[in-house]
Formats: structure tokens, C-alpha cells, sequence
């Protein structure tokens, strides 16, 4: 069974049975590509744009896995998770399509335009401190009260399946890459491009981008274990939590390096990518693009897929806009 599995376990079977159980709930996300990008970086980028996705982040896609892998009598109780924003409001998306409960514990400090999208798929929210620690200890106790299937954010095999779908359509629709880019927080979205990209493309590099501020991947990768920060602060608000064991088995054995960027190169690649693509994405999904421009010779001459992992975005508190 999917819930008795840990990552290293996990085949290329999983994420095809994984594709084929999410097919009817999620987007087949376009790819596009930006002639401006390539000049400026010297690469050939393909961005997959999972800001496009169902819920509007890449999120859904385990978490309907997670959800509609459950058998009868697991979803009775239904489902439950602490998230900062986009596994929130996509267990409860998926929940919703399944008709279970969802209870969520989310940080105080929450875009506010992710707590209502929770509560708009019918997600009930408890609140906790901005902490790793804090949300745990608030997630004990919501669970010991629901009894609901904890379906962890990243953590989890069933979650990290359905995430390596992303990259499965990715190399369906980007012939000939050389490598790929996607943010870094707890690892799930990493972890599931490594599944897919080290049994179908083990060719291709695989690189993870972070924060200079919640760093805590990038240390942990150069220390040959994991170092977790409590409570980073950063506008990347869904990269403060750190690696678990089942994506540090991944991160560990696939990725090629993870590369940062400063809050001001993030807050720039996020406002220039929404000036020449018009598309509306997060300052997490920005990391990437941030840490190619930080570092153009490593992706100069390639063709590199980066993944745009959401786009549920607090039009009210854009980085740029001061006061």
C-alpha cells in the first residue's frame, strides 16, 4: 500500500499510477518559454507553469494522490495537514472532489489570500506560531481530536509520487533538456523530479533553488546531512520548512547542487518575470529564476526546465510595493 511506503521505495510505476489516479482533478499545465529570458540568461528555458494548476499551485497534485489513493475506510474520518498556504488549500481542493473533511493547521502569518482559498474549498483552519515546532505540536492535537489520515505537506511518499507527475508531462512537452529547476522548501516538489528525472532522464542535472535566508537545503546538502531552521524568515513564504527524511533521500542522491538568491534578487525576478511573461506567480516560484540570473554560467548553452510552482499570490502585499 501507498501509505505504508517510504521514498526510497517509490518506482516510476508509482508516478504513472499516480498520473493516471489525479488525471480527472488536476491541469495538464502549459509550458511556455520567453525569447527576453533566453537572451538575458543565455539558456533556452522552458517554464512549466503550475501557477496554472487547480488550486494554483503545484500542491494539488499529491495531495489528490494522497486523497483518492485512501481506501473507504481511511477517508472516513478524512484528512488532515499543516501547511504555510498551497498544501493547505490543495488537500482541502482534493477533499472537497472527494467529499471528506479537511482540518488544517496554518501559521498566523499566512497570506491571508491563502487562508480564504482553504476555507473557500471547505478546509477548517486552526491557527498556529510561525514555527516549524509550533505547527507540529498544534497538528498533534488536532489530529488526536479528528482522528483524520494526516497527509504530511512533503513528507510523504503518496505526496511525492503525485509530485513527480509535474516533471513526468514536463519531459513529454520539452524535448531534449539538459537540466531543471524548481524551488526547495521541504523538498517535495525536488524529490519528486528526482524520482521521475533519475529513472527516465538520468542524464539530466537537477537543480534546487532557495533563499539565501532560509538556506537551511543548501547547508543541509553541503553537511552530507539534515539541518533544519525553526521559524526563517523570507518572502518565499512557502520555503521556510525544512527537509524530512523521506526528501533527504532524494535531495541527498539526485540533485546536482541547490543554488540561493538574496531577498532583493527574488523580489526583481518576480516583478520582471510578471512584466514579460504576464503571468501571476509567488515569490517562492521566483527563486529559481533568481538563482539563474545569480548564476549564469552554470545554465549558459543549456535547455532548462523550470518549474513555476504556484500562483496564489496576496494582491494586496506585493514585495515591491513599499508601505
Amino acid at each position: 500500500m501507498l501509505d505504508a511506503l517510504t521514498g526510497p521505495d517509490l518506482t516510476i510505476d508509482h508516478v504513472r499510477d499516480a498520473h493516471a489516479r489525479i488525471k480527472p482533478y488536476i491541469h495538464r499545465t502549459p509550458v511556455l518559454t520567453s525569447t527576453y529570458f533566453n537572451e538575458l540568461t543565455g539558456a533556452e528555458l522552458f517554464f512549466k507553469c503550475e501557477n496554472f494548476q487547480k488550486a494554483g499551485a503545484f500542491k494539488v497534485r499529491g495531495a489528490s494522490n494522497a486523497v483518492f489513493g485512501l481506501s473507504d475506510e481511511m477517508a472516513e474520518k478524512g484528512v488532515a495537514t499543516h501547511s504555510s498556504g498551497n498544501h493547505a488549500l490543495s488537500l482541502s481542493y482534493a477533499a472537497g472532489r472527494r467529499g471528506i473533511p479537511c482540518h488544517v493547521v496554518m501559521p498566523r502569518t499566512a497570506p491571508e489570500a491563502k487562508k480564504a482559498a482553504v476555507r473557500g474549498y471547505g478546509g477548517i483552519i486552526t491557527e498556529c506560531e510561525p514555527s516549524t515546532s509550533s505547527r507540529e505540536a498544534v497538528f498533534a492535537e488536532v489530529q488526536a481530536a479528528t482522528g483524520a489520515e494526516f497527509v504530511h505537506p512533503y513528507n510523504d511518499p503518496r505526496v511525492i509520487a503525485g509530485q513527480a507527475t509535474c516533471s513526468l508531462e514536463l519531459l513529454e512537452q520539452a524535448e531534449r533538456l539538459d537540466a531543471v529547476i524548481a524551488p526547495i522548501g521541504g523538498g517535495g516538489m525536488i524529490s519528486g523530479t528526482c524520482l521521475t528525472l533519475s529513472n527516465l532522464a538520468p542524464h539530466m542535472e537537477i537543480y534546487a533553488a532557495e533563499p539565501d535566508q532560509a538556506d537551511d537545503a543548501a547547508r543541509s546538502f553541503r553537511a552530507g546531512h539534515i539541518i533544519a531552521d525553526d521559524a526563517p524568515v523570507t518572502v518565499a513564504d512557502g520555503l521556510k520548512v525544512p527537509l524530512k527524511e523521506n526528501t533527504w533521500h532524494f535531495v541527498s542522491h539526485f540533485v546536482t547542487d541547490i543554488l540561493t538568491a538574496s531577498e532583493q534578487e527574488i523580489i526583481d525576478a518576480m516583478k520582471l518575470t510578471w512584466q514579460r511573461m504576464k503571468i501571476v506567480m509567488e515569490a517562492s516560484c521566483a527563486v529559481p529564476m533568481a538563482t539563474i540570473l545569480r548564476n549564469p554560467d552554470v545554465f549558459r548553452g543549456k535547455r532548462v526546465g523550470v518549474i513555476i510552482t504556484g500562483g496564489n499570490v496576496d494582491l494586496d502585499k506585493l514585495p515591491w510595493i513599499k508601505g
